[in-house]
């Protein structure tokens, strides 16, 4: 049985994709392991979903938090997993800042060690507004550490284009994060929940609540389209019937604004974030799914979220923002609408365009189109990966 050793830096709480990646390899008789960080919080050994984890314990984990510090525990990581780990077959690095552990493994432990690189972003430049010199610091990393990867593996076709042009390697594999497919019984909890009238439209947000991912534009849409009171206008409960409503289901830096801003406007609701295993029961639930993504670095622009493929598992039309991969998908499979420009009146125009969509084509061509972008699918390149290099 060969043995794989996926390495993550974060506390692996929240790692979808990672399980996802792990449980297929377990599936397919590999003997599977995460490496991530110990953080308080959480156990430094247990079993998650049937795949090992081990969060690595850092002696310098409550020092300083200054940059020259936090390299020193980044060395600390890296010594002790590629030497804790050094007799694996396979390291599986996610992301740019492991890759130098399966490289530091391959080349001073163990040459025999098989090195898979998942690039989840477009890792040289993964941050908005991020410096030209850091940009060129992190190009000569990756550039100097990923001719010693025996395959790559990336998010997006974009991104793998740009990964020939700039290291002229051969084009990586797509693994996309797509959830497992699930035959879908729509739900009506939110209306349920805030006791929404049935001819009010929800539009829903799911995901991070953080900067970046066009939050703050869509606040200000939805204050927009909100109406005041007239005489003629439905109330019930002080909603009303013909406002288009946003739910923001999340958590993040941003959801204490969300939750004082939804105190103020009757069109706009906060629901805290649920669990994988109902998350599309709650999606389900939506008229249209909004994922809008500010087009601040080339990671942002080269994106396909999750939480679009989400929307699309949940059989809910989205709208997304005009960006070339998600605008592809959209566009083509005519599942949802594409906002010409990430500003109010450019996502007020998208929303109004949604509304008057056919909803019985939508609902076909989303049917259609989950039948492709799902796990089940992606699952099978990312074991045609691994047999090609065994």
């Amino acid at each position: 049985m060969k043995k794989v050793v996926s390495i993550v830096l974060n506390n692996f709480k929240n790692d979808s994709r990672v399980q996802k990646e792990n449980i297929s390899l377990q599936n397919a008789g590999y003997g599977v392991q995460v490496v991530a960080l110990w953080e308080d919080g959480v156990k430094e050994k247990e079993i998650v979903q049937n795949i090992p984890v081990h969060r690595v314990k850092l002696k310098s984990k409550n020092w300083s938090k200054n940059k020259f510090v936090q390299l020193i525990k980044y060395f600390e990581f890296l010594y002790k997993v590629s030497k804790k780990y050094k007799n694996t077959d396979i390291l599986h690095c996610n992301d740019l800042n492991t890759l130098p552990i399966g490289v530091i493994a391959k080349k001073f432990y163990n040459e025999n060690i098989k090195i898979v690189y998942d690039a989840h972003e477009y890792e040289i430049n993964d941050t908005p507004n991020e410096s030209k010199y850091k940009i060129k610091l992190k190009y000569i990393l990756e550039k100097y550490l990923i001719k010693y990867a025996d395959a790559v593996i990336t998010v997006s076709e974009s991104i793998a284009n740009e990964y020939v042009k700039l290291y002229n390697i051969k084009k990586p594999s797509l693994v996309l994060n797509t959830p497992p497919y699930k035959e879908i019984d729509k739900k009506d909890i939110f209306r349920e929940k805030f006791n929404i009238p049935k001819e009010t439209t929800i539009f829903l947000y799911q995901g991070g609540l953080s900067s970046g991912r066009g939050i703050e534009i869509l606040l200000e849409t939805f204050k927009q389209l909100n109406q005041k009171p007239t005489i003629n206008t439905l109330i019930t409960n002080n909603k009303y019937t013909n406002t288009p409503i946003i739910i923001f289901m999340g958590y993040g830096e941003l959801e204490q604004e969300i939750k004082e801003i939804a105190k103020e406007y009757n069109n706009i609701y906060f629901y805290s974030a649920v669990t994988p295993d109902i998350l599309l029961d709650y999606t389900s639930s939506a008229d249209f799914g909004i994922s809008t993504i500010e087009e601040s670095c080339l990671s942002y622009r080269y994106c396909l979220p999750n939480k679009m493929f989400e929307y699309i598992m949940a059989e809910v039309p989205v709208i997304v923002s005009n960006l070339p991969e998600m605008n592809k998908i959209v566009e083509s499979h005519k599942v949802g609408v594409v906002a010409k420009e990430n500003t109010p009146q450019g996502l007020k125009e998208a929303i109004q365009k949604a509304i008057k969509l056919d909803k019985e084509k939508l609902k076909t061509n989303i049917k259609k189109l989950k039948t492709i972008y799902n796990w089940e699918n992606q699952e099978k390149v990312l074991l045609q990966t691994y047999k090609d290099i065994a």
